[in-house]
């Protein structure tokens, strides 16, 4: 770390955590294979009524691993998971890894277009998929290069090899590749990028392997632990915390597919979950269901909030709810993701946290580039070993984001006194009005202090006169009401003029991506 930076945050640094790490010098399949040694019969993975140990995930991945080099897969091949959360995602995952290949994840939601464009832009020439999703699998095919298929799942697909059978004929010794963690590429993850524009980071070995080892010795994890699987697998913070931490320590996975509320509090109570991470918006959800406090949850030591800013209102009400306390952190893709949290002991509501374990993090003027003192805002810019080698195939690209290791994140934030982190807005999406910088993350904290408020989003609609006006999208409260007029009023009182919300269009549901994020481009075309 640079000596010149000011670091307040370490007056408040977890005690028995380390400020450095030497992380193990592994690839990330290094992992598994560790367990595996250390923890062979005890249970790594449990979906349902299905149990797997520690040494039959080694050994499956070994045996997977061996017939992707039967089907000509060479080191540093991309290769495409297509599946939901689940075993075989793990199994695929670690079994890529042995084989020399590169991760490629695609959600189970993706069409048809959006499966081809990943496959071609990548060269993607093996696909693992769920045997129902095989009716966009068979119509991309004439367009991409993909010529082996593994298919997962009870159904015989047309020339795929069912993942079944490999795990039960292929012979458990894995190939033997050799793998610089340092400089190897691990997996290739699909972002919005920094940017806005469609990017594919390429994470190394050696990035994903120290934001594993980051996460679980911040919140001190032990072998003890059972970690809720619903984040997705496909996105960069599954792995990590749902798998690369998990096995890193040898704990347990217990798999949820997808988010349903009753599902998510009933496995929490009957496997004694005692960790899970989610996006904000699943947080907001779980606190309105009718069922929340029928459920014993007390097995959870904390839960981990992330993927957009969190709300106050949601982690008081989480918190009153349920005793159980919520973490708010910050990550990002091309950060592997992990990179900010609060400090367990002491967290601040309001603040994304501080910089965890070998991570440095400045405050930068957006326009020119100098370091911002405590309270002003500017460009959040972040260094540590988990930062991304590039955008895959676009040095210009990298070249905009990667200045002397330390990475643009393209947020708005600005550090207080203590030390702590604020999440202000993405640049992107700051709304100018008249020359006035409006930040929409101000005004949907306001909004959902209105008791009528379920959730909001506010972005910035076209004016020819004054450049841009916010607008807000607000889903109401099941069995209340609320005009437009109201929550103009309600915002009046508590923002300045400049910032105040002209429009309000009221939906049932604010557009998502598969991980939570909202969709803000969606909400600009539907204006």
């Amino acid at each position: 770390m640079s000596s010149k930076l000011n670091r307040p945050w370490m007056a408040h640094w977890p005690e028995g955590v380390p400020k450095t790490v030497t992380y193990p010098h592994i690839p990330v399949h290094g992992i598994l294979s560790h367990a595996a040694g250390r923890y062979g019969p005890k249970t790594a993975v449990v979906h349902g009524e299905r149990v797997f140990t520690y040494r039959e995930i080694d050994e499956y991945t070994d045996r997977l691993a061996n017939l992707f080099r039967e089907m000509g897969a060479r080191k540093g091949d991309r290769i495409l998971i297509y599946l939901p959360n689940s075993p075989e995602f793990i199994i695929a995952y670690y079994g890529i890894l042995k084989a020399g290949g590169i991760v490629v994840t695609a959600s189970p939601m993706y069409k048809e277009w959006e499966l081809t464009n990943q496959a071609r832009v990548l060269g993607v020439e093996t696909i693992v998929f769920m045997d129902d999703l095989y009716p966009v699998v068979s119509k991309i095919l004439p367009d991409t290069n993909i010529k082996n298929l593994i298919s997962v799942g009870s159904e015989r697909i047309p020339g795929a090899t069912p993942l079944q059978e490999v795990l039960e004929a292929q012979p458990p010794n894995p190939p033997d590749v050799a793998v610089d963690p340092n400089e190897d590429v691990a997996v290739i993850q699909s972002t919005g990028g920094t940017t806005g524009s469609a990017k594919n980071v390429m994470l190394t070995h050696a990035n994903l392997v120290s934001n594993a080892v980051m996460n679980a010795l911040w919140f001190k994890w032990t072998d003890e632990e059972r970690v809720m699987g619903l984040t997705p697998f496909y996105h960069t913070w599954g792995p990590t915390v749902c798998i690369n931490s998990v096995f890193h320590v040898g704990a347990s996975v217990h798999i949820l597919p997808q988010f349903e509320a009753e599902a998510c509090l009933e496995m929490i109570e009957r496997q004694r979950i005692s960790i899970f991470y989610a996006v904000t918006s699943l947080w907001q959800m779980l606190i309105h269901h009718p069922t929340l406090q029928r459920y014993d949850l007390s097995s959870l030591r904390y839960v981990k909030a992330g993927g957009m800013p969190v709300l106050q209102e949601v982690q008081e009400s989480w918190e009153r709810l349920t005793g159980v306390p919520m973490i708010p952190g910050y990550g990002l893709t091309e950060a592997s993701p992990e990179c900010m949290t609060n400090p367990p002991h002491r967290v601040k509501r309001d603040a994304i946290g501080i910089p965890i374990i070998d991570t440095d993090a400045r405050v930068v003027d957006v326009d020119s580039g100098r370091d911002q003192p405590p309270m002003k805002e500017g460009e959040l810019l972040i260094k540590g070993p988990q930062v991304m080698k590039g955008y895959w195939k676009d040095p210009e690209g990298t070249a905009k984001v990667l200045e002397d290791g330390w990475l643009h994140t393209g947020d708005i934030v600005f550090m207080d006194h203590e030390g702590y982190f604020h999440f202000v807005e993405r640049a992107r999406d700051m709304i100018k009005y008249k020359g006035h910088g409006v930040f929409p993350a101000e005004l949907e904290d306001v909004l959902t202090q209105h008791p009528a408020v379920r959730e909001c989003a506010v972005v910035g609609r076209p004016d020819v006169v004054t450049g841009e006006i916010p607008v807000a999208f607000v889903v109401p409260k099941e069995g209340m009401s609320v005009t437009e007029e109201e929550l103009i009023e309600f915002c009046r009182e508590k923002i300045a003029p400049y910032k105040r919300i002209r429009e309000v269009r009221f939906v049932r549901e604010i557009p998502k991506t598969p991980v939570g994020k909202i969709l803000k481009r969606r909400l600009r075309d539907m204006l």
